[in-house]
């Protein structure tokens, strides 16, 4: 059967990928902080749907420490083999205001979590890959990557730097066979975007967002907005001219500090 590696697995995206994908037949490797919660889901999905003991591993780990994640890579590896496909799905979303000193504190830990954490998920299985001649890497971005949002400075600059880091991986991996994907989810229902205080349009649920990346995947698309309609949405946005820009954001909402929530 086929492995898949998830990071940010205890909810959300990351748990409703693994879900889509345990239904397919695959293996899945899911990690996240809260090693409980996922040993508990782990053993309900089991039980619901009848998996054998090997269908399921998963690792404590935090992404923001890169020995942490390439320990839990290592493990995965000796239990389960080289996966053949990781996701790096584990993100944090925090409101800053750079005005105040405490918050280029609350930047750093977003960067580290969005981008470093990416990049260290992907590491320990580069060789293995490419020794195999095979496997795709899939970093989660966003469509907040597309262009800057007010107090959203730390987030849209750390998934900036997602498409632009994975693009750059794709680069220089193709002549491998190694796969990179970008994913740019829209509005998804999660506890991430539940904190939100402003319209979230063409919001969807997790599962579905779910089942249309693994699509993706399994196409092997370079890049992919989803949903579709937020993807037209954020291509329009990229060519408005900044004046234009400006004047649409004029008086709209931004998001709230990190201390507000």
């Amino acid at each position: 059967m086929k492995l898949v590696f998830i990071t940010g697995g205890s909810s959300g995206i990351g748990q409703a990928m693994a879900t889509a994908y345990l239904q397919q037949g695959w293996r899945v490797a899911l990690v996240a902080r809260r090693l409980g919660a996922l040993e508990t889901w782990a053993t309900d999905m089991s039980a619901q749907l009848r998996l054998s003991p090997d269908s399921i591993n998963v690792y404590g780990a935090d992404v923001q420490n890169p020995d942490s994640i390439i320990l839990a890579a290592e493990q995965c590896m000796a239990q389960m083999g080289v996966p053949d496909v990781v996701i790096a799905n584990a993100g944090i979303s925090q409101g800053v205001d750079t005005a105040e000193r405490e918050d280029l504190a609350v930047m750093r830990q977003v960067m580290d979590t969005n981008v470093l954490g990416m990049a260290a998920t992907f590491h320990p299985f580069i060789r293995g890959m490419q020794a195999r001649g095979s496997g795709t890497l899939v970093g989660i971005a966003s469509v907040a990557g597309i262009r800057g949002l007010p107090g959203h400075a730390a987030y849209c600059a750390s998934k900036a730097a997602v498409i632009s880091y994975c693009e750059s991986l794709r680069g220089e991996l193709r002549a491998s066979g190694v796969q990179v994907t970008t994913i740019a989810p829209g509005y998804v229902a999660t506890p991430l975007t539940a904190r939100n205080r402003y319209p979230m349009p063409f919001l969807m649920t997790a599962q579905d967002f779910a089942r249309q990346a693994l699509r993706c995947i399994a196409r092997g698309t370079s890049y992919q907005v989803i949903p579709r309609p937020m993807g037209v949405v954020a291509k329009l946005l990229r060519l408005l001219p900044n004046a234009v820009f400006d004047r649409v954001l004029k008086g709209q909402p931004r998001k709230h500090r990190h201390s507000d929530n």
